[in-house]
């Protein structure tokens, strides 16, 4: 064998932890060569490996650790608590791929596939007898804390954790039971989580052991599909809590590959397992994850972990099981946990652009990217791909305009530069549909606003005034173009049907000239909405192919329409006979300018009974109508409008809750932080007033820091990068201390008279917030 195809192994930090002293300096014992590990099959996964910097091959675990014969070793650790061995490695050879593209236009769900996909039923050994109940097993432990002896404890570990049967016997609840549906892995829960929660509580040559046994277990050669027994050891083992422990990474890093490069039906299984884990544990599996990539990336101890270039295929496997982790997250209502909760924060401190330009140039190729996984990138880091995103085709698309003017022998203009809108406080609707439509090659320069007839420059503060109007203006009732509902308080696309719709395409394009300038908007859309936006992400090329069509349910049209959702829901639960109690068909009426209009949701639909045999498909198709089908010309143009701005790639890499914190900001407050970030004109913050003015604050309930928050900036929302953000200022008021308050809302500026008393502040506060009119502009 070439030199190139050895290289020092990398679970030599994991042998020096884990062998005793004596044995270090003792001689190695004999070794034999292990047979490599048979991968899945080549469908596994898209890519593999963490390229930056990787040129050599890399090895598996196969040729990392190897062992005696298994009667030899069981013989051995019966005797005495054993100690891990790892010998040089022989062999190398590529990892297989473990990593998904995110780049298409649906997202793929392991849970599309169809039932005879999901499950195919292979054979389950017969298992080994069962060792110990959970009881016998509780009563060993409750013997150890009297005598001191451990060996009933060391043995039950040391049979339970030898091999993949022994984990199926001893924890699952019925050895001659296949358990192979996805609903019920057939595990008992309580008597795994007895044993991981003791574990960390026992003696290090126990601890030892079970590290031991899963090294045996995991250089099985696998021969043709995985079992449900097999996955069902994956599934116990992934929770072992000894993998917090760094000297532990070099097993749960193969033990995650073996995971990773799973087929997808067996991913099926394991996503809808994941699922019905309790809270606690779920999120210690997602934490440990997450420690385990930050670790890799930045180590506290560089020589404890084999060289990134040996090792490159350790992230992209962890960021696959996260995967599954992710999707079993989403496949109930509600999470389990946030989808923040998926954040890893460490990846604010790499290079993000290299990695988005990574994902742009090779897709799905073998070369990984975290963007592949955009689960795992905060909101704040996604913003910052967003913005330089922006910013690089703002320059670009600049830059050509002026080598068109230079091409063309023209004088360059500084205005050529930018996106100028000139338009009319009395006509600010039409002015800037028409500036919008004219000047559309222009939409993704940077934004200046100018009101004809006013001098002003804009620094920033007359763009979002014109936001602000101009969304004033487009949401009111009278406007007709959205309807407002009190119960949800949000707002939804009104189904009137009309001529033109391109004050819908305004709409969309104002949105997206916001996330592109970075500015909030006061905007109440339902989560639904920004569902719709994203379906799909990237607008296709085929102008026949449907947009804003997303699959919506019962909870979606709950906040909306939560008066209605409920009559459904009622409707589904009825314990009568539907047909005759309810006598309703599959035609549903609707008013449009006082007129009664009626459709069916299906042909022949005035014609069809609702029964309690076709409710449910009632109700879906009820659901589909309001949110998808009597909209679509109305949202459909909102999405062409807010694409026509945001056309990138990099919004594939958010989810609908992070478009509506960029649109709207986040509903999170934090007054400490912005009294931290808080500017004073004319007052110092040590003032009498401004001392004042924070123990007022800090001490209002959040509805009325809301209000606050609404009256100086617009919104009672915050930026993606929180309140230093928003560039709040204090400015003194020299005026009569029997004034109320003033805010210019452009500008998140609040004046503030010098009031003497922190009751007449408190009261003069509370009066102005609670009554400003509007966005309380000026």
């Amino acid at each position: 064998m070439s030199e190139a195809g050895r290289v020092p192994s990398p679970a030599a930090p994991l042998a020096e932890a884990a062998a005793a002293p004596e044995e270090r300096k003792g001689k190695e014992p004999e070794r034999e060569k292990l047979p490599p590990i048979v991968s899945a099959g080549a469908g596994a996964g898209a890519t593999a490996g963490l390229d930056r910097e990787a040129k050599g091959q890399i090895s598996t675990f196969s040729s990392i650790i190897s062992t005696v014969s298994q009667k030899k070793e069981i013989t051995e650790n019966r005797n005495s608590p054993t100690h891990l061995v790892f010998p040089n490695i022989k062999n190398v050879r590529d990892p297989p791929p473990v990593c998904l593209d995110v780049r298409q236009k649906q997202r793929i769900s392991i849970d599309s596939l169809s039932s005879e996909t999901k499950a195919p039923a292979l054979p389950e050994p017969i298992l080994p007898i069962q060792p110990k109940t959970m009881k016998d097993f509780q009563e060993d432990m409750e013997k150890v804390k009297s005598s001191g002896d451990w060996k009933a404890i060391h043995d039950f570990y040391l049979k339970t954790f030898d091999s993949f049967p022994e984990l199926n016997a001893s924890f699952k609840k019925d050895a001659t039971a296949s358990f192979n549906t996805i609903e019920d892995s057939g595990i008992n829960a309580k008597f795994v989580n007895a044993v991981y929660d003791a574990l960390l509580n026992t003696p290090q040559d126990i601890q030892k052991t079970v590290l031991k046994g899963i090294i045996n277990s995991l250089l099985r050669e696998w021969k043709g599909p995985r079992t449900k027994d097999d996955l069902r050891a994956y599934f116990i083992l992934l929770q072992n809590p000894q993998f917090n422990n760094t000297s532990t990474y070099v097993i749960y890093a193969h033990l995650l590959r073996q995971i990773a490069t799973l087929v997808e039906a067996d991913h099926h299984f394991l996503a809808h397992w994941f699922k019905k884990l309790s809270q606690k544990r779920f999120k210690q599996l997602v934490e440990r994850l997450l420690q385990f990539i930050s670790l890799r990336l930045f180590p506290a101890k560089p020589e404890e972990f084999p060289p990134i270039t040996k090792c490159s295929w350790w992230i992209p496997s962890a960021s696959k099981v996260l995967a599954l982790l992710n999707t079993a997250n989403n496949l109930i209502h509600p999470p389990l946990i946030p989808y923040t909760d998926f954040y890893n924060s460490t990846l604010d401190h790499i290079d993000l652009m290299e990695e988005y330009h990574t994902w742009q140039s090779f897709g799905n190729s073998h070369r990984f990217s975290f963007c592949q996984y955009p689960f795992v990138i905060s909101i704040a880091a996604k913003k910052i791909i967003i913005q330089r995103d922006s910013e690089q085709q703002m320059i670009s698309i600049a830059r050509q305009s002026l080598v068109d003017k230079v091409s063309r022998r023209q004088r360059p203009d500084m205005n050529m530069l930018f996106l100028n809108m000139k338009v009319r406080r009395t006509h600010l609707v039409s002015d800037s549909l028409d500036e919008l439509t004219r000047k559309r090659a222009d939409l993704k320069k940077k934004l200046k606003v100018t009101f004809v007839g006013e001098a002003g420059l804009d620094m920033g503060g007359l763009t979002k005034e014109w936001f602000l109007l101009l969304i004033r203006q487009i949401f009111h009732p009278d406007y007709g173009m959205f309807t407002y509902h009190k119960d949800s308080q949000c707002h939804w696309f009104s189904s009137f049907k009309c001529d033109n719709y391109s004050e819908f395409r305004l709409v969309g394009i104002l949105m997206g000239l916001a996330v592109y300038n970075s500015i909030t908007l006061d905007i109440r859309f339902p989560p639904c909405c920004y569902k719709k936006l994203l379906s799909p992400p990237i607008v296709p090329s085929d102008q026949s192919i449907p947009v804003g069509i997303c699959s919506v349910n019962i909870d979606d049209l709950c906040q909306i329409m939560p008066e209605l959702a409920h009559g459904l829901s009622e409707l589904l639960a009825y314990e009568g006979n539907v047909e005759e109690d309810f006598y309703s068909t599959f035609q549903v009426f609707q008013e449009e300018f006082g007129i009664i209009k009626s459709y069916n949701l299906k042909p022949g639909g005035d014609k069809i009974p609702v029964t309690n045999q076709n409710r449910k498909e009632y109700v879906q198709l009820y659901i589909d109508f309001l949110l998808n089908k009597s909209i679509y010309k109305q949202f459909s143009a909102f999405y062409y409008g807010f694409h026509s701005v945001c056309a990138s790639n990099a919004l594939m890499l958010l989810c609908p809750e992070e478009v509506e914190i960029l649109v709207c900001g986040s509903p999170e407050l934090d007054m400490h932080a912005l009294q931290r970030s808080t500017q004073y004109d004319g007052y110092a913050k040590t003032d009498l007033t401004i001392r004042y003015f924070w123990e007022v604050v800090l001490g209002f309930p959040l509805d009325l820091q809301k209000k606050l928050l609404h009256f100086t900036t617009g919104s009672d929302r915050v930026p993606v990068g929180g309140m230093a953000d928003l560039n709040f200022k204090i400015s003194k008021n020299e005026t009569s201390t029997n004034w109320l308050p003033v805010a210019h809302t452009c500008f998140n500026q609040l004046c503030l008279p010098p009031y003497k008393s922190k009751k007449d502040l408190k009261q003069k506060l509370i009066i102005g917030i609670s009554n400003s009119e509007g966005f309380g502009l000026e």
